[in-house]
């Protein structure tokens, strides 16, 4: 993109009113409730598809972002 990291960091900022990570959590998270409703993929499975390195850092991010385990949100589809 030939553009400096703070410059993207601010263009991000002035779009969505939202810093990078604050970004791309919000876009991990989706990505995560849309695998969880329509996918019989276990969490583990969805982490890593996700690129986390570690279920359990994907498991309290999800929580922190939605107030609910990967499995309770499942869950809730059944």
């Amino acid at each position: 993109m030939n553009l400096s990291p703070n410059y993207l960091s601010d263009l991000l900022r002035a779009h969505t009113g939202q810093n990078t990570q604050q970004h791309i959590h919000e876009k991990l998270i989706s990505k995560a409730k849309e695998k969880l409703s329509t996918t019989e993929l276990s969490v583990s499975e969805i982490a890593y598809e996700l690129g986390f390195e570690h279920a359990q850092s994907f498991s309290t991010l999800f929580k922190k972002k939605t107030k609910m385990s990967p499995l309770e949100f499942r869950q809730s589809f059944n």
